[in-house]
């Protein structure tokens, strides 16, 4: 739960990471969230958003107990910025199954199952606004990478006049604003994802891609796909190429269609 003298957020932290060199050493991690905790005698609630920071933490959390590599420089999460997020976002997509939702998504109160019409409900508003989401992500990421192309800032550099004609070169509508301003940009400053913001949309290609391996089986539990997973993804830490181990997990490239027909920005019958 949040308290005062808690840093905000949510991620995973690995005590003690995989070792077969120094005495086969097992992984020790941890989860750390931030939910609001409700009043005595009540039950703390999880809103859906809730509900997939943990479904993604957890993920983080598996690449990190399953990984079964030989030196702890390589072991669980220490893989590449563009693929240290797949392992994590691809988990999310088991919140999203009415086979899950159905089970788990239940009244507080009586225990019931969410009734299909709410269900239905939560299903169709996934999608909602993904084409404003979408730019203002792309829009933070471009500006990173801008930024940090520059081989010298000038002393007096004028952040908000840089953003203005970065912005201005991609055509961002006026309509919507950057998902986060440079000036209290965190993650590409101090986060360690200078010039790497963009590896969380090319991880949702991967994990939209990636997802796809287990509903075109129509078995979402699919055995087999997921001892892939386990194996040249969460278990094989950066013993391999990203690209290798993704290619050994699907068969193939990430195809990046898997992406826009997820956030319904693209027909998925029609090829359009």
């Amino acid at each position: 739960f949040s308290r005062e003298s808690k840093q905000g957020g949510a991620w995973m932290s690995s005590y003690q990471g995989q070792d077969r060199v120094n005495g086969n050493l097992k992984p020790m991690v941890v989860n750390v969230l931030n939910y609001t905790k409700a009043p005595a005698g009540k039950p703390t609630l999880l809103s859906y958003d809730d509900a997939e920071t943990l479904f993604h933490e957890f993920g983080h959390g598996l690449h990190g107990l399953l990984s079964n590599v030989a030196f702890p420089s390589l072991a669980g999460t220490a893989v590449s910025r563009d693929f240290v997020e797949f392992p994590a976002q691809i988990y999310e997509h088991w919140l999203g199954q009415r086979q899950v939702l159905e089970r788990f998504a239940r009244h507080s109160d009586t225990g019931a199952a969410m009734p299909k019409e709410l269900l239905d409900k939560v299903m169709a508003a996934r999608n909602h606004d993904q084409g404003f989401a979408t730019v203002e992500f792309l829009s933070s990421a471009l500006v990173d990478m801008d930024v940090h192309s520059q081989p010298n800032l000038p002393k007096g550099f004028d952040m908000g006049a840089f953003e203005k004609e970065s912005l201005a070169r991609i055509g961002m509508p006026r309509e919507i604003v950057m998902r986060h301003r440079p000036t209290h940009f965190g993650h590409i400053f101090s986060g360690g994802y200078s010039a790497g913001y963009y590896s969380y949309m090319w991880s949702e290609v991967l994990d939209a891609d990636g997802f796809r391996a287990f509903t075109e089986t129509g078995d979402i539990f699919n055995k087999d796909v997921a001892k892939r997973l386990r194996t040249y993804v969460y278990g094989a830490g950066n013993a391999r190429d990203p690209a290798e181990a993704y290619r050994q997990y699907r068969g193939r490239d990430p195809d990046p269609k898997a992406l826009l027909e997820m956030r319904g920005l693209a027909d998925g019958t029609s090829g359009n």
